[in-house]
């Protein structure tokens, strides 16, 4: 076998796990993609008799290549993965589409996306490839250039960030995570009936101008008549997750894993009694978010 066929196929046996972890770094499957491209460009110009363990080596690569794509997204120039004449072809990846990006979302979890888009460069390698695939952190120091300690560090200050902590007592939090998850079934399911269970009969909510049609804010008093507006948007509920806003529970919308909305709940007993829908890229930013387990 020609060693380019070979190495195409040893290739081919890594791009699933190599891809994942592009996709959790860099929160694009046309990045991910890109950066997996760029992994096979680097290996077919290496000389691969040197290279002991190919899993690794190439976990490497592409760790380093969605690193430095992080680190300068806004001014990263479109050709650096583009694959020149002169160069061997990568086995061929499909077309990306919508649908395909969505499911890998939906896969990976879109809370955990947006969650992971807050972190510095450094954190979020360090997470991803400790937490999500077990690289030692003393492989994951080598990337970064720091030590294994300061390694450690990083992925220890990067969890805290993506777990967040309750702002309420343990028990607490069971009875509203139980009400999400009862929200949120029944706005997938598109039954009225059940989503108005679970609002208070006072229950308001309120829109601010960046989440209108029109960019004018909304007040909508009662269960019944937002129940009804909400459920028309249904299949966009899968974008819907919960999360922690600030300690306290709370949800948002991230198509594709790209954050538009957070909705703050206020709690009435064991009912929601109102709900804030905010689209307003500044409070975004200043929001502290955390992954919130169902």
């Amino acid at each position: 076998m020609h060693e380019q066929d070979w190495l195409a196929e040893r290739f081919e046996e890594n791009r699933g796990n190599l891809r994942g972890v592009a996709y959790r770094m860099l929160g694009s499957l046309n990045e991910a993609d890109d950066a997996v491209q760029e992994a096979w460009l680097r290996l077919s110009r290496s000389n691969s008799a040197e290279i002991e363990n190919l899993g690794g080596w190439l976990t490497t690569v592409v760790s380093r290549v969605c690193l430095d794509i992080l680190r300068s997204r806004k001014s990263r120039r479109e050709d650096s993965m583009e694959t020149q004449l002169s160069e061997p072809a990568a086995p061929p990846t499909p077309a990306i589409d919508p649908e395909r990006e969505a499911v890998m979302a939906d896969a990976v979890g879109v809370a955990l996306l947006v969650v992971l888009d807050r972190l510095n460069p450094a954190e979020r390698l360090a997470f991803v490839l400790h937490d999500l695939f077990a690289v030692s952190f003393e492989e994951i120091g080598n990337i970064l250039g720091k030590s294994t300690m300061a390694t450690r560090q990083l992925a220890s200050r990067a969890r805290r960030r993506v777990q967040g902590a309750p702002a309420d007592p343990e028990v607490e939090v069971r009875g509203k995570r139980k009400l999400i998850s009862s929200f949120l079934n029944a706005l997938r399911a598109g039954d009225v009936p059940a989503l108005v269970a679970v609002l208070d009969p006072e229950f308001v909510i309120h829109i601010d101008k960046f989440s209108t049609p029109d960019g004018e804010p909304r007040v909508i008093h009662g269960p019944e008549t937002w129940a009804n507006q909400a459920v028309v948007f249904s299949k966009g509920a899968k974008f819907v997750q919960p999360v922690w806003v600030d300690g306290d529970p709370g949800i948002l919308f991230a198509p594709h894993g790209h954050l538009t909305r957070v909705l703050r709940l206020t709690f009435a007993g064991d009912r929601i009694g109102a709900i804030e829908i905010i689209g307003d890229p500044e409070r975004l930013k200043e929001m502290d978010l955390a992954v919130f387990h169902e």
